[in-house]
């Protein structure tokens, strides 16, 4: 398995591939940021932050110092751990204010959500390195029952059904390097599995513009995905996707019922731009 320029044992003073404007301190202090998850509630230590990121101690060590200092985070003296200030908010909710899309969406996404009833789950989300990030969810106001997920949830790129959309939709280049990073960060006996399912959501997608993901991201799980670009160019491809316990969206229903009510509401979104 190749190292990345991020790997411990991995030094590259000119930054990822001798590329000399890239700022490798810089990446590794987003990496910092990025290792953080909604469900991180106590807060992550040093010794977390090194397992999630790769990066020496030392290197995380500096790099809590710095960004405490700078505010975006702050530290509980109490648990010894870290979690995210303010400031980080503020950048997240400049992102969001700029993706005209997330609010002329949020009204077509509760429609479809409560049209299709309890257990549904409409989002949108963007890449985040590797993995999905929602920046916008609806779900039945009547529902019971829903997928645990909301604005800021993280899920897999590999294996999901809004992350395979994306790679199935993303630049050529762009797809080549997912899937070389993928491939490294798989099982040599599951890459095989996971190399297809994206090719499959490619075939769904080029034949019927969206994509059925049953059980391949949790067993549990059934979804379908439609990628997002818009007509403007003024977002990066973006993807909708909706959602459910198996028991609630069955295949069938899933293909033949919310796919295409999926991609007619996809379609209004982009009508309307």
């Amino acid at each position: 398995m190749r190292k990345r320029a991020s790997d411990p044992a991995v030094e590259t003073p000119e930054g990822e591939d001798g590329d000399r404007q890239f700022v490798t301190a810089l990446h590794r202090g987003l990496d910092i940021l990025r290792a953080f998850t909604p469900t991180d509630k106590a807060g992550l230590g040093n010794r977390g932050l090194a397992e999630r990121t790769g990066l020496p101690n030392s290197t995380v060590s500096r790099l809590t110092y710095t960004l405490l200092k700078l505010g975006y985070l702050v530290y509980d003296e109490g648990t010894g751990r870290y979690r995210m200030g303010v400031p980080v908010l503020s950048l997240g909710y400049a992102c969001l204010g700029g993706m005209r899309v997330r609010d002329t969406a949020q009204v077509h996404m509760q429609q479809l959500a409560d049209d299709c009833g309890d257990g549904v789950l409409v989002a949108l989300g963007g890449r985040d390195d590797m993995t999905m990030t929602y920046i916008a969810a609806a779900r039945a106001k009547k529902g019971m029952i829903s997928l645990q997920l909301d604005v800021g949830s993280r899920i897999s790129l590999a294996r999901s059904a809004m992350g395979r959309a994306y790679i199935a939709t993303c630049p050529e280049a762009e797809r080549a390097l997912i899937m070389e990073r993928i491939e490294e960060r798989t099982d040599p006996a599951d890459w095989p599995a996971i190399r297809d399912g994206i090719a499959d959501a490619a075939e769904q997608i080029a034949k019927r513009g969206f994509y059925a993901n049953v059980g391949q991201w949790q067993t549990h799980v059934n979804s379908v995905a439609v990628p997002y670009r818009s007509p403007q160019g003024d977002t990066p491809l973006l993807v909708f996707n909706l959602g459910g316990p198996a028991y609630v969206l069955g295949k069938e229903r899933l293909e033949g019922d919310l796919g295409p009510k999926l991609l007619q509401m996809v379609n209004t979104v982009a009508r309307i731009g």
